[in-house]
């Protein structure tokens, strides 16, 4: 009778040894034979006719591999049915001589196998951090930007001769060099479409009278700053500005004329708010930026309570397995132990923060129900609308939601998003976060700053 037994290596990483004596898999060898006699096909034989002794003596030791390997594995996934170990992935083999399985010598043959445990451990206590939701005030400063900004983007394109404002737009071509100028191989080339005012207000004179066609050569630090810096580093797909160096092939000189603020300019901005003074315009962008500003200040809380969480619960991990299911079972194929040694720290911070939420969303009885599905459905197809007005219980929506419902893709990322919401907003509940006014260019720098150190 096959026979499975344990060994401790070290806290929450055991061995496991599946043990095969002759009688588990020589009957099934055996039937294996016989059933694949009656379906070869062999020149020279009747189909069902090959003689048991030529199939054994062509096939056999194949045969009695797969045989000899599919018990293993269904002794491996009754013992887990059976023993309901709380493990990481499945269990992974590490001594399996496939060379020692000879038909011609059956005997006793073992197996061994790695687990790693999941840990027991508690949650730290939330309300005893200090934890601050930042409220960013919309100030009319503020609302005369946004103003502006959508005059300009609802605005028509006119193509001066040469850049004689902060307001001309620069279509680009960025191709980063070295300091003396000369293009680096395989290195970033993008177009891009950057305002004059994007640049540092030290650079701009640089840049009056420059026509379709020019180029300069720019330090990209001397070049721009601020959150517009920002902006072209995540566009351009680099992180940090510092020590490069890029030529500018300007394509295209533009001013936008801006609109002029009338009824027909609102009503492209806001179609169904019947929008007519400009008074009216400024009260409805006010509620939609303190809108998205309490939208980015709850981001922010989520990411204080993401550290606060991960930096403060102590588990501990079966290293040793994780590095050897990392380098030998994780995404991309084989790993050398220098490559999964370098993504284990992020490796281990992912699965923290998955243990983490499973036990938030077990004792706090967090679930996601068959209505939350098709609300969020409904919600997302409301996003795809534009936020024009839906009869949620329309027939067509209807017809939409259960087609979504059957996209296995589509609920397992619906789930997961769901279930995220619910367990960020028991985390807001639970951390008692005291509110904290702050104006918007310091929650930018401070977002900025946490972006740096966590990247």
């Amino acid at each position: 009778m096959a026979t499975i037994t344990q060994q401790e290596m070290a806290p929450l990483h055991k061995q496991l040894h599946v043990t095969l004596e002759k009688q588990d898999y020589l009957p099934s060898f055996e039937k294996a034979l016989k059933q694949y006699s009656k379906q070869a096909n062999i020149p020279g034989f009747r189909k069902g006719m090959v003689p048991a002794g030529l199939v054994k003596k062509m096939y056999g030791n194949s045969l009695f591999v797969d045989e000899v390997l599919k018990l293993v594995d269904k002794e491996m996934n009754e013992f887990l049915s059976k023993e309901n170990p709380n493990i990481f992935a499945n269990p992974i083999p590490v001594k399996v001589d496939i060379a020692q399985l000879d038909m011609n010598n059956p005997g006793t043959y073992e197996f061994t196998f790695e687990m790693g445990l999941k840990p027991d451990f508690e949650l730290p206590n939330l309300a005893s951090f200090p934890v601050k939701r930042y409220e960013v005030s919309v100030d009319d400063a503020m609302i005369d930007e946004e103003v502006d900004r959508l005059r300009g983007r609802y605005g028509n394109m006119t193509e001066p001769e040469a850049v004689d404002s902060d307001e001309n737009v620069l279509n680009l071509n960025f191709t980063e060099t070295d300091a003396a100028g000369n293009e680096i191989a395989g290195g970033v080339k993008k177009d891009n479409s950057v305002l004059v005012r994007y640049f540092k207000e030290s650079f701009r004179p640089t840049l009056t009278g420059k026509k379709t066609g020019d180029s300069l050569q720019v330090a990209f630090n001397e070049a721009f700053g601020g959150q517009e810096a920002e902006w072209i580093l995540q566009d351009l797909g680099i992180d940090s500005g510092s020590d490069r160096y890029f030529r500018l092939d300007i394509t295209k000189v533009g001013l936008i004329e801006k609109r002029d603020l009338n009824e027909e300019f609102f009503a492209q901005i806001f179609p169904n708010d019947n929008v007519k003074t400009e008074e009216e315009l400024r009260n409805r962008l006010r509620t939609e930026l303190e809108g998205q500003w309490a939208t980015e200040g709850r981001n922010q809380l989520h990411h204080t309570l993401y550290h606060t969480l991960l930096d403060n619960t102590k588990i501990e991990f079966p290293e040793a397995f994780l590095l050897r299911w990392l380098q030998t079972q994780g995404e991309g194929g084989m790993k050398t132990e220098e490559e999964a040694a370098a993504e284990f720290p992020q490796f281990k911070n992912q699965l923290k923060w998955s243990l983490i939420t499973d036990k938030i969303a077990t004792d706090a009885g967090i679930k996601v129900e068959q209505e939350d599905l098709r609300t969020f459905a409904k919600q997302q197809l409301l996003g795809y609308m534009g936020g024009q007005t839906l009869d949620t219980e329309a027939e067509w929506v209807n017809d939409y939601v259960n087609r979504m419902m059957k996209d296995k893709k589509y609920i397992e990322d619906a789930y997961n998003r769901i279930q995220t919401e619910k367990i960020f907003q028991w985390l807001e509940t639970n951390a008692h976060a005291q509110p904290e006014p702050i104006k918007r260019e310091a929650f930018i720098e401070m977002n900025q700053k946490h972006n740096h150190e966590h990247h």
